[in-house]
């Protein structure tokens, strides 16, 4: 009797077994068939829009290309770098490039001319897009707005060759400027050769070539504005300056301050071109910054180590200035970045 009840209980229990696989088997299959389903709806949506993409594929490769692919480039910093030997076989050098990167005396003077003529810029011209802006929503005709708009952006397609000829016909030896002052008895000036005047003569020449071409994203953050919040404020009795401080720059701080982060970030950044061109005329005292810095080091002097590790701090700063930036935005409540 005792073996004929123990029969069915190890039966039972030999009989567990293979329900608990199958019953694995069979939580296991939906979980799969969940997978299969995700990738077929992912690749059907890529051959929906297999069009698009290919659109998206020149700009894509574009920036690897271009931007990403030469972040490699930045091994030399660390390296006796020559282009004879390549980067496999140039010494490894270590941090000895950046030792002598600070302990070079001119870098101090790079670094100021660099600040203050980007400081100058934040101050002056990153302001001027706003104020342009406004001014130009102001207008009532559109038809005049239009052609407002298509006279400030003209100057951000000219090159700097172009631009600093046509400011030194002006305010060069030779220039307007020069001989109406000779005209009225004076003696003749130099204003693109005079390193006083050189640093808020690049701000100018900033203000004047890209200012209208910033007034795009904020006339598009303008338009976004609801326009009944301007109906009530009128029935209100609220004028027009009440109105541009209570609905319209309140509407675009979000982009003021998205684009002043991005700025902030590439304070170290002035333009290599513009100054280039002018640094000559003034001495390296008065327009030497880090990108023309890097070029003599780099390109004219060879020494290629110390000039992608200059290169290489300025992009560390600028990325560490942007998350500084973001992150104090993010504590005033502001949407920020990221």
């Amino acid at each position: 009797m005792a073996e004929e009840i123990q029969a069915p209980e190890a039966d039972q229990s030999i009989s567990l077994t293979p329900e608990s696989s199958a019953g694995e088997r069979i939580a296991s299959k939906p979980v799969s068939g969940a997978t299969t389903k995700r990738r077929y709806k992912a690749l059907r949506r890529i051959r929906q829009y297999r069009w698009t993409y290919a659109l998206l594929l020149p700009g894509l490769l574009y920036f690897v290309i271009f931007y990403y692919v030469p972040l490699l480039g930045n091994i030399i910093a660390f390296q006796d770098y020559s282009p004879y030997l390549g980067f496999l076989r140039s010494q490894w050098v270590g941090l000895s490039n950046f030792v002598e990167l600070f302990a070079d005396p001119e870098v101090g003077v790079v670094i100021r001319n660099t600040l203050i003529i980007s400081v100058l810029q934040i101050i002056f011209a990153f302001p001027a897009g706003i104020v342009l802006s406004l001014m130009l929503n102001a207008l009532i005709s559109e038809r005049f707005k239009r052609a407002m708009q298509s006279i400030v952006y003209l100057p951000h397609f000219l090159g700097w060759v172009i631009i600093i000829s046509i400011w030194q016909q002006i305010f060069g030896g030779d220039g307007f400027l020069s001989h109406f002052i000779v005209g009225l008895g004076g003696q003749p000036v130099n204003i693109m050769a005079n390193a006083a005047f050189f640093k808020p003569l690049v701000v100018l020449q900033v203000m004047w070539k890209e200012t209208g071409w910033s007034t795009i994203i904020f006339m598009a953050a303008i338009t976004a504005i609801d326009m009944s919040l301007y109906e009530a404020a009128a029935v209100d009795g609220a004028g027009r300056w009440r109105r541009l401080w209570h609905i319209t720059l309140p509407g675009i701080r979000n982009i003021i301050i998205l684009l002043l982060i991005l700025r902030i970030g590439d304070i170290l950044s002035v333009g290599f071109e513009q100054i280039f061109l002018q640094r000559h005329a003034v001495g390296l005292d008065a327009a030497d910054i880090i990108e023309t810095f890097v070029y003599d080091r780099g390109i004219v002097n060879g020494d290629w180590g110390v000039s992608t590790a200059a290169a290489m701090v300025k992009t560390l700063i600028g990325a560490l200035l942007i998350f500084l930036a973001n992150r104090a935005a993010k504590k005033f409540g502001e949407e920020g970045l990221y």
